[in-house]
């Protein structure tokens, strides 16, 4: 969960998340320009006024001597008007005489009608009466699906109002000032505010929606949160990578020797390769393992690249892949895994056949071979000990390719034979969790903790696991030539 916000990376965040954002702000204008076109009806209105007299003013009219007593009469009495003329019983008239002009059907797509009298509350809900800027001035408007219906409406009220008032009220009079004509102009919806608040609401929701995952979201993104929760050293944050040519199942790995992978990326690993070397400066042996909590985050591209990094320093270096269970550094490299380490360790090969030399100027490989049908005893075996003890003599550094900490022990079986073990964590994919669990059982085994890797960082990272997990639980023992023979799978 992320509550540490501040102006620069919420804008950051939203910056990232860009594509959404317009994406969803164009829909949910595009649904609201579409709604308010064709599916809301149209309104058209039409408005009459009238003049507003009491007595006293007619009186005072006829004397040429109309006074501010008399007008405010006047404005008061529109209130009054305005409630009677609302009353049930005018509006009863008003669709009495609309019954008149216009046959049942074109009446019935605007109104409730039954027993052939229309709705007095339809009747209501369509009209609009007030003062015009608290004038003695009276508007009646009508706002309905049909122009030629609200201009009668109108006219029809006006033509009503003065006998039923004077009947009813006993006071003033109306004088029509304006008959209402039809107007073809639709005045609702209004297609254009309608589109910009649903693209404005689109805008927001989609900004919602961004910061309530991201404020939930416990996957790894900063390495300055790493540091405060599990007081390790930060070795360095790898990029994305990206190449020029096209991916394939069989060439997902990039390597720093690749011209198209970009200068940052390979510089960050010389950034790690220098934090590594820093950090096994006060070791005896130059042996160390590269592993991470889950499958799929990279620790096999980040031990084969750190050993390129090494060898081209000029020193000797040596790459085990001990992922017995999903091996893929023979993929990577594109050499058979007919013998390797597996081979090796129970005596079906000689160091000469397993270790393929010079894969990379000063950088040897020994790959896993065929997958045993016991990996961890492999490696807690005293022989694997003898062959590490062994190569150190030869190499300057050994690096181990280990499967993840949380899927299997593997990693940890070995913490007696090396110097420290190199975590690996996927950009906005591992969690915080993952880690904590993984860093459990390091404490646990009592395994020296080199530092971790961020890796794979974009703005627009996403989680591409697949079934790993199940591959190393559900190994089973193949042959020499069932590896050999065996389509290629994908590399991690």
């Amino acid at each position: 969960m992320n509550n540490n916000y501040t102006i620069r990376n919420l804008f950051a965040l939203l910056m990232s998340k860009i594509w959404i954002i317009v994406v969803f702000t164009i829909l949910v204008g595009a649904a609201s320009f579409g709604i308010s076109k064709f599916i809301i009806p149209m309104k058209y209105e039409s408005y009459t006024t009238m003049y507003v007299k009491n007595n006293n003013t007619v009186n005072s009219e006829q004397n040429n001597n109309v006074d501010l007593n008399d007008l405010n009469a006047s404005k008061s009495l529109v209130s009054t008007y305005i409630a009677v003329l609302k009353s049930n019983a005018v509006m009863e008239q008003v669709g009495f005489k609309l019954t008149e002009l216009y046959n049942e059907n074109d009446l019935s797509l605007i109104f409730n009608i039954n027993n052939g009298k229309i709705s007095t509350d339809d009747i209501k809900e369509c009209f609009s009466m007030s003062a015009v800027d608290e004038t003695e001035v009276m508007r009646i408007s009508v706002n309905t699906k049909s122009p030629e219906i609200s201009a009668d409406m109108c006219n029809i009220i006006a033509e009503i109002a003065p006998n039923f008032l004077i009947r009813v009220v006993g006071a003033g009079s109306v004088e029509i000032i304006d008959t209402a004509v039809p107007d073809k102009i639709p005045v609702s919806p209004n297609v254009s505010l309608i589109t910009l608040i649903g693209a404005v609401v689109g805008l927001s929701i989609s900004i919602f929606i961004i910061l309530l995952i991201d404020f939930f979201d416990n996957t790894v993104k900063e390495t300055e949160e790493l540091t405060q929760r599990f007081d390790k050293a930060i070795l360095g944050k790898i990029q994305s990578i990206e190449t020029k040519k096209k991916k394939s199942k069989t060439d997902s790995i990039k390597l720093i020797t690749d011209k198209n992978i970009s200068f940052n990326v390979v510089e960050s690993y010389k950034s790690i390769r220098t934090n590594i070397l820093f950090a096994l400066g006060t070791c005896n042996k130059k042996i160390f393992a590269v592993s991470s909590p889950n499958p799929s985050e990279g620790k096999s591209t980040m031990a084969a690249n750190i050993a390129i990094a090494l060898a081209q320093t000029g020193s000797t270096v040596l790459l085990i892949d001990a992922d017995m269970r999903k091996p893929v550094q023979h993929k990577t490299f594109k050499i058979k895994n007919s013998n390797g380490l597996s081979t090796l360790i129970i005596n079906k090969s000689n160091i000469a056949k397993s270790v393929r030399r010079n894969i990379v100027k000063c950088l040897d490989l020994l790959p896993s071979g065929p997958i045993p049908p016991n990996p961890s005893e492999l490696l807690a075996s005293e022989k694997f000990g003898e062959l590490l003890e062994k190569f150190s003599v030869d190499y300057d550094y050994i690096i181990i390719d280990t499967p993840p900490i949380n899927v299997v022990s593997d990693a940890l079986v070995i913490k007696n034979l090396i110097s420290g073990i190199l975590i690996v964590l996927k950009y906005a994919s591992t969690t915080f969790d993952d880690v904590s669990s993984c860093m459990k059982q390091i404490d646990l085994a009592k395994t020296n903790m080199l530092g971790f890797v961020l890796n794979d960082i974009c703005c627009n990272c996403g989680s591409l696991y697949y079934n790993y997990k199940y591959k190393y639980n559900d190994y089973s023992y193949v042959s020499a030539s069932d590896v050999s023979s065996s389509g290629k799978a994908d590399a991690e």
